[in-house]
């Protein structure tokens, strides 16, 4: 126990802390540690987050109750996971979550090495045949999984059927019934099913999944993954080609943020085994890419 000093001045012990202040006190100095160790001033993080810089201010200083979902975004603003601020090991002190993080900002090459030496089993039986595409929409994954699929005889599937038929419902429904974190719940368990389902396929997904840690983990570990990009002008005209004006509907600055969502994706994306590059070439060009790809890595041999 401590001690305090009451009003006459005589030294008294003071009651041991709380679990809950013990926490809080925790997480303030942690999420402030983890801050100054990017160099992120306060209003950055804000601007970042989402949340307000007062909130962040009573966070770091360990003021009142934490709220679930604004230390989530505090935690994914700092390229963290939430449980790094809450748990009783320090993160810093933490053997496991250095390498961790050494392994998060390693080149490709060096990341398959690691989980070929640490896997219970070889790489490529892991990986199998299946290949999957990511990418921002409007790169041409549905495309280019389509006649890829069909040239080199691979069944294609695309993530969101499989979670409409797990869900019964279409994607829009599943979106509007039970929100970001219940479609991510079914994308996971799609992911799943495709792997106990299949050995040889060619998979296409959602430009957000790479935000999604432990799902992406699954997809990098269980899949040869190539991200098929574009520039963003090209994304833009293919999903207005395909009768979509939303994007620009009402919104000039539609071009400035999708650019800032491929800058913010693009070391995600860049964890791809493999990247195609469609800026400029036509459908049957960039599957013959494709398929060149696929051969010189042995994605489905």
């Amino acid at each position: 126990m401590g001690e305090i000093t009451n009003f006459k001045g005589e030294a008294q012990s003071s009651a041991p802390l709380s679990a809950e202040t013990l926490l809080i006190q925790r997480v303030a100095e942690r999420v402030r540690r983890a801050r100054e160790r990017k160099g992120i001033p306060r209003r950055v993080l804000s601007e970042r987050s989402g949340v307000s810089p007062r909130y962040l201010a009573q966070l770091e200083a360990g003021e009142g109750n934490i709220s679930i979902a604004l230390l989530h975004r505090v935690a994914e603003a700092l390229d963290h996971r939430m449980e790094w601020l809450v748990s009783e090991e320090d993160p810093w002190e933490s053997e496991a979550i250095r390498v961790a993080e050494m392994f998060k900002s390693a080149p490709g090459p060096v990341r398959a090495k690691v989980l070929e030496l640490l896997s219970p089993l070889p790489v490529a039986e892991l990986k199998a045949n299946r290949i999957c595409l990511i990418g921002l929409r409007g790169a041409g994954k549905s495309t280019l999984g389509a006649r890829v699929g069909a040239k080199l005889g691979m069944p294609f599937v695309e993530l969101n059927r499989e979670i409409e038929e797990i869900a019964g419902m279409p994607v829009t429904e599943v979106m509007a019934l039970y929100g970001q974190e219940g479609y991510r719940k079914l994308e996971s368990q799609a992911i799943s099913r495709i792997i106990a389902t299949h050995e040889s396929l060619i998979l296409a997904v959602a430009g957000g999944i790479v935000a999604e840690p432990e799902t992406y983990a699954t997809l990098l570990s269980r899949f040869h993954t190539v991200w098929v990009q574009a520039s963003p002008s090209e994304h833009m005209n293919r999903v207005r080609a395909q009768g979509d004006t939303r994007p620009m509907a009402g919104n000039p600055e539609a071009m400035e943020q999708l650019k800032s969502i491929l800058s913010s994706r693009e070391a995600l994306y860049a964890r791809a085994e493999a990247r195609l590059d469609t800026t400029g070439r036509s459908p049957a060009d960039s599957m013959e890419d494709l398929i060149n790809l696929i051969a010189n890595r042995g994605f489905n041999e």
